[in-house]
């Protein structure tokens, strides 16, 4: 089989990318080896102003009306809805935080984001805030594994899907590039932190992390908000609610543990009253951060035949929509994709 593109994993990144090829006519096969991805348990929480500096994301002007464009666009193709935008109510830390909010609200640059600052006295829903909170806007999550099933079910119906298990070994370059029976004009690795056992990207500085998030049934009374309060509570019904996420450097596996399951329940209680809650469900999973945060995206230095489209870590809901399209136009018209790995070939590929 003569294609285009072979893109090895159908987590978020190889999804999007594989659908903003095939929008432009290109001949692609996805292949996974169908075992639970980062992607189909990440929250999928977007964002746009983070960390205890309440600093917008690099590029959130563009990426977020491009994030948002694509699952709409996706949403009306499917005739379901993927992404949930919801305000965010955050929880302030100490009074240097509330500061930092203060002088944010009066950015210009930040008032499509931020919206009204409440003080220590006023009090919201079952929640402790002796410091106050901050109103964000623009804040939501993707539904992430309804997006993945969709798109999955899409490719198997265009005949451009294989579950199988992508081997290294299997690749010939010779006479022309060949994997199994597939003959691609290039083969694009989108697999996640797995990418650290790439031999041929494995030079890349990846950073993965283990994150856990727990589901739990409850008794609270909870504002139709997300939560942020150094770890993340997303409302899933009046009852149920989804809390995260746990960042582990070690181990680097998909097994839950009652460490993790501890340490976001202690977290939880230092901001709610005790009550009846119920576990419903506790999954763990591996994040592909980088170095410097931002993903890698680009061609071999010595393979051209052979891309990668990665490391995306936490904000990969954000991310992916605006650069699946930037790289898939790249791809298109032989063009530099933005976050290209070449700025790491002087320093990290040792050929």
């Amino acid at each position: 089989m003569v294609i285009d593109f072979l893109i090895v994993g159908q987590g978020l990144a190889g999804s999007l990318l594989a659908w903003e090829l095939i929008r432009r006519g290109h001949k692609v096969v996805v292949i996974d080896d169908g075992k639970e991805n980062a992607s189909q348990i990440a929250a999928g929480l977007i964002n746009p102003v983070t960390g205890m500096r309440l600093v917008k994301s690099a590029e959130v002007d563009e990426l977020l009306p491009a994030a948002k464009q694509c699952y709409t666009q996706l949403g009306r193709f499917f005739q379901q809805d993927f992404y949930v935008e919801k305000p965010m109510l955050r929880l302030l830390s100490g009074d240097n935080e509330f500061k930092q909010a203060q002088k944010r609200l009066n950015q210009l640059g930040y008032h499509a984001y931020l919206g009204a600052l409440y003080p220590p006295e006023k009090r919201h829903a079952d929640f402790a805030s002796p410091y106050g909170f901050l109103e964000q806007k623009q804040t939501g999550y993707l539904l992430t594994r309804p997006l993945l099933n969709c798109l999955k079910s899409f490719f198997m119906a265009k005949g451009c899907y294989q579950p199988v298990e992508f081997q290294t070994e299997d690749v010939r370059f010779m006479p022309v590039l060949r994997w199994l029976d597939i003959t691609p004009k290039q083969i694009i690795f989108c697999e996640g932190y797995q990418a650290i056992k790439n031999p041929w990207f494995s030079w890349l500085p990846f950073q993965p992390v283990k994150g856990e998030i727990l589901t739990l049934e409850h008794q609270y009374n909870l504002p139709d908000a997300i939560i942020n309060y150094g770890n993340w509570l997303i409302p899933l019904t009046k009852k149920t609610f989804r809390i995260g996420a746990t960042f582990y450097h070690e181990t680097l596996d998909n097994v839950p543990t009652e460490q993790g399951k501890s340490a976001l329940l202690n977290a939880l209680n230092a901001v709610l009253s005790p009550s009846p809650i119920a576990l419903t469900g506790h999954h763990a999973n591996v994040r592909p951060c980088t170095l410097d945060k931002r993903p890698f995206i680009g061609i071999h230095p010595h393979y051209p035949q052979l891309a990668i489209f990665n490391g995306f870590g936490a904000k990969g809901s954000l991310q992916i929509p605006w650069h699946s399209q930037r790289f898939a136009d790249s791809l298109s018209h032989g063009s530099q994709p933005p976050s290209a790995i070449q700025r790491y070939y002087a320093t990290h590929f040792t050929g």
